[in-house]
């Protein structure tokens, strides 16, 4: 029996499409703002942080009525840091496709791997749906690879498993939207070091400051509280398996907002994505509980 305090199945299913809606629209204003050159990606994920930390600050203090009570921890910090900065830096030398599947598929491989290591059992039904959907995944992607650079292969795998490793230590997180906002404020340091060791290098546009501040703010800050709201409630096979549905959300949001082409390539895809995440679920649901 559920928890009286433990929000509805349908809350945080809503939640975790909003915050997974939140990655796709962040993937699209980095390539937005990197791929047309509006601000050099030190800038970008110094501004995104900043934005973000400050927003964080803002929401706390209307919401607690004092910044006091700090919590969030320095590995939430350091992982958040080097997810972003690694993040901009891969997109400079890898086509979107081919920087997705890089870094989606570190994220995953990363959770499951601590996830065996930690001994959860993880059954059939969840090993087919998993393999179900990361076929969707790379048959969406697959025609648009190109040959990818050394460096930005490997910025962009660091990128998804740090971003695993910040997914896990939030499933402990009590107190979502604190934890979020301290882990922000832990990468200020980081976004010191940066500046200075970039500072020659800093080109900006009016514009490309605002998508680092919408990523900041919106996408990336309220996303991630949001995200960390939710995670105590996913399992950690289903927390990595949901997130390969980023790719063809963004794919979606192409043919609607960038008025892309609707492929049957990508209907097929989003139905195997999709459904490998349904039996993932499915299969966790129906396993006795001990």
């Amino acid at each position: 029996m559920n928890s009286i305090n433990e929000p509805s199945t349908l809350k945080i299913a809503c939640l975790t499409t909003i915050a997974l809606c939140t990655f796709a629209a962040n993937s699209v204003l980095c390539r937005l703002a990197l791929e047309s050159q509006l601000i050099d990606p030190a800038s970008y994920t110094s501004i995104r942080l900043m934005s973000g930390a400050i927003a964080l600050l803002i929401l706390v203090y209307m919401g607690a009525g004092n910044l006091n009570t700090k919590k969030g921890s320095w590995s939430g910090g350091v992982t958040l840091f080097i997810y972003a900065c690694t993040l901009s830096y891969g997109y400079i030398s890898l086509d979107t496709a081919t920087g997705a599947l890089i870094l989606f598929g570190a994220v995953q491989l990363t959770i499951m791997c601590v996830s065996i290591v930690k001994g959860e059992k993880i059954f059939v039904g969840e090993w087919l749906g998993i393999i179900i959907a990361f076929c969707g995944f790379v048959y969406l992607v697959y025609p648009l690879m190109s040959q990818p650079s050394f460096i930005g292969a490997i910025l962009m795998a660091i990128s998804g498993i740090t971003w695993g490793l910040y997914t896990l230590i939030g499933k402990g997180s009590d107190r979502p939207l604190v934890d979020t906002c301290y882990n922000f404020v832990r990468t200020l340091p980081f976004v010191v070091v940066l500046f200075l060791f970039t500072f020659e290098q800093i080109e900006v546009t009016n514009q490309g400051i605002l998508l680092a501040i919408i990523s900041g703010v919106v996408t990336s800050g309220i996303g991630y509280a949001i995200w960390y709201q939710v995670l105590p409630y996913l399992a950690t096979t289903q927390a990595a398996v949901l997130q390969l549905t980023v790719p063809v959300i963004a794919a979606i949001g192409g043919v609607f907002i960038v008025a892309e082409s609707l492929t049957i390539r990508l209907i097929l895809s989003s139905i195997l994505v999709l459904g490998g995440i349904g039996l993932v679920i499915f299969a966790k649901d129906k396993q006795p509980s001990k």
